[in-house]
């Protein structure tokens, strides 16, 4: 069956999508998820200058969740200008440069830089929650500020398309997917982490995270992450890469059909392992033979609407 999927014009040989943070940061650790059977990877999210993150504990991990604190660490635009040639040069799927930055002037900044290197496409992480007390809110909060950002690295990109990283952690995600979509935005990914949340450890009486709190991810998020791709596809009609507790090939298969057209995959690396992506990917095709699905793309948007005729957008 062809699992192959259009984004943004890109084709990717299946829908699955590495997550930005997960896997390592250096070209090797990327191409080697690529090679492992992921349709897309995503690169760790990068600063204009170095980023110290925050220092460990940074993650721990429940039966149904994952809590991090990592604090997008990074190099900066000089180690992304020697590694990023050679994974667009060796990766053999697409790849998607994730962009993080503290304001907007910072955003053009590493917009255009990172456009010269010329990726298939960009990720613009305005909504990671585990860097509220460095930066105050993150501009997902705010349509307007949302919007503004999304203007301005658009303007800086030129035809390179540019996928905006959407927090679950307001009232308004599909009032903010509106403002980014009317300025600019080629497609959402949704959903960042949850929270931030906090773990106790009892006998220490103190947070075991080293920053307290940190975002959530995996498993337990998934039933909202499905939600907000479904609001935001309606809402906007954007190609979407559904991110949120995709563990399985079920849980691939229902985002799609909630309206994501690529889907990403991040904690499930450590339920089960860097070839999750195969495993995804063979649960996909096994459910469309059963289903008479011949092609994966066909899933897309294809929620029952009759089931939902009563359900406002959450806005």
């Amino acid at each position: 069956m062809d699992t192959s999927v259009l984004f943004c014009g890109v084709k990717f040989s299946n829908p699955t999508v590495l997550a930005s943070g997960i896997l390592g940061v250096t070209a090797s650790s990327l191409i080697n998820v690529a090679r492992h059977g992921a349709g897309g990877v995503t690169t760790k999210s990068v600063w204009y200058k170095e980023h110290a993150g925050h220092r460990n504990p940074v993650i721990v991990v429940g039966d149904h969740y994952m809590l991090n604190a990592v604090g997008l660490p990074d190099a900066g635009i000089e180690k992304t200008r020697v590694e990023l040639p050679k994974l667009l040069k060796e990766s053999p799927s697409p790849v998607i440069v994730s962009i993080v930055e503290r304001s907007i002037a910072d955003f053009e900044k590493i917009a255009e830089e990172v456009a010269k290197l010329k990726p298939p496409l960009i990720e613009v992480n305005i909504s990671c929650p585990n860097v509220d007390d460095e930066f105050g809110k993150p501009f997902s909060c705010s349509t307007v500020e949302a919007g503004k950002v999304t203007r301005a690295v658009k303007k800086r990109v030129g035809k390179i398309p540019i996928i905006v990283k959407l927090s679950p952690n307001v009232t308004n995600i599909v009032e903010i997917a509106r403002s980014v979509a009317h300025n600019g935005a080629d497609a959402i990914c949704a959903i960042n982490t949850l929270g931030p949340g906090l773990m106790i450890d009892i006998e220490m009486r103190a947070s075991v995270l080293s920053n307290g709190v940190g975002g959530i991810s995996g498993p337990a998020i998934k039933p909202l992450a499905v939600r907000c791709v479904y609001d935001i596809h309606r809402a906007t009609g954007l190609p979407i890469i559904g991110t949120g507790g995709v563990t399985t090939g079920r849980d691939a298969v229902e985002m799609m059909m909630a309206g994501a057209t690529l889907v990403g995959v991040g904690t499930a690396v450590h339920y089960r392992g860097i070839d999750v992506f195969k495993k995804i990917i063979q649960e996909i095709e096994d459910w469309c033979k059963k289903n008479n699905v011949k092609m994966v793309k066909n899933l897309v948007g294809i929620l029952d609407s009759r089931s939902m005729k009563n359900v406002k957008l959450v806005s």
